[in-house]
Order: C-alpha cells, then sequence, then structure tokens
C-alpha cells in the first residue's frame, strides 16, 4: 500500500468519525465527504486563481496547501431548521423566529448553535482520528467557503481538512499573511 493509499484510507475513517460524532438530540446534520483527487485538485486551482484575481493571500496559500495535499476531508452542517430549545444562542428569541431568516455570505445562515457544536464535535473528531494515525492535517475554513461554491458540498457551512504523509508537516511553516494594517498575522 502507498502512502497516498494509506492517507486516503485515514480519510475514510475521518467520514465515519464525524459520522459517529455525538449529535444534538440524536439527529445528524453533519456532512462528511472525502474529496476525490479530480476534485481536490479542482478545488485548489479555484482557490488559488480566486486569491490571485482578487489579491487575497490566505485562499493563494491555503489553496497550495489543498494541492499539495494527498487528501481532503470536507465537513459541514447542512440545512437545518433551529434545534427546537429555544435557547437564543443563535441570537435569535426562538427557534420560530430563527427559522424565518435567510442569509448569504460566504455561507448559508443563520445557523443553529447546537447544530454547530455538532458540525466542531465532528470536526475535532475527524482531526483526532488524522493525528491518531499520524497523517499531518489542519482545519481550514476557506476550504469549505470553495467547497461550497463549486458544490461539492450540500451544507450551509464547511470547512476542510487538508491530509498530508511526507517527512514535513507542510501545514506548519506557512508563510504569514499581513493584515490591511501592515501587521503580520497567522491564522
Amino acid at each position: 500500500m502507498s502512502n497516498k493509499d494509506a492517507v486516503m484510507m485515514v480519510g475514510k475513517l475521518m467520514e465515519l468519525a464525524a459520522r459517529t460524532a455525538p449529535k444534538a438530540k440524536g439527529q445528524d446534520l453533519v456532512e462528511a465527504v472525502l474529496l476525490t483527487d479530480e476534485q481536490r485538485t479542482t478545488l485548489g486551482e479555484e482557490m488559488v486563481s480566486y486569491g490571485k484575481k482578487n489579491n487575497v493571500p490566505g485562499f493563494v496559500r491555503d489553496g497550495k496547501n489543498v494541492l499539495d495535499a494527498d487528501a481532503l476531508v470536507l465537513i459541514g452542517l447542512l440545512p437545518h431548521l433551529g434545534a427546537g430549545m429555544d435557547c437564543g444562542a443563535c441570537g435569535f428569541p426562538s427557534c420560530a423566529e430563527f427559522n424565518t431568516i435567510s442569509l448569504t455570505r460566504d455561507f448559508q445562515g443563520p445557523n443553529c448553535a447546537l447544530r454547530l457544536l455538532d458540525m466542531g464535535i465532528a470536526l475535532g473528531s475527524a482531526a483526532k482520528v488524522a493525528s491518531d494515525m499520524n497523517v499531518d492535517n489542519r482545519i481550514m475554513y476557506r476550504i469549505g467557503v470553495f467547497a461550497v461554491k463549486l458544490g461539492l458540498s450540500k451544507a450551509n457551512i464547511c470547512h476542510g481538512i487538508p491530509l498530508s504523509a511526507s517527512g514535513k508537516n507542510i501545514f506548519f511553516d506557512r508563510p504569514a499573511l499581513v493584515t490591511s494594517a501592515g501587521i503580520p498575522f497567522r491564522p
């Protein structure tokens, strides 16, 4: 078995970990998808192209990580109604009011805070599997933006976890980005 095959197998195990992660009220609204190499390459190329065209270096940097990765897992939160708890964590006084609003920016919203926690637990469970198997990984927001735009995810909100197995973690020494005030930072 090649390293690439082993990393793809870890990606499948990450899908399983996301699927079996605990969910609020026992309702599964989490999407977990291991991309094909063709899908991963298209996604990375689109991110790099967008970043260069719009002078957004974070998309260029993260897109290059996607292109250099051995595999990529998407984890997202599918369209949903409020959990019916009227907890107010979403910022609305009731789930009924939450259910009447629709917003679109990078992602669809609003999203139920309890359901977002489900997604977060699934992301952590998947990343832990990769870590336990000594596969380098990093959870990335920008990947999810383009996964949704390209139709690779049906989720309201999505993040990507690129995977790599090489002599050095390709997600560790990443170039610093610069804020509009000229201050370097490493998101």
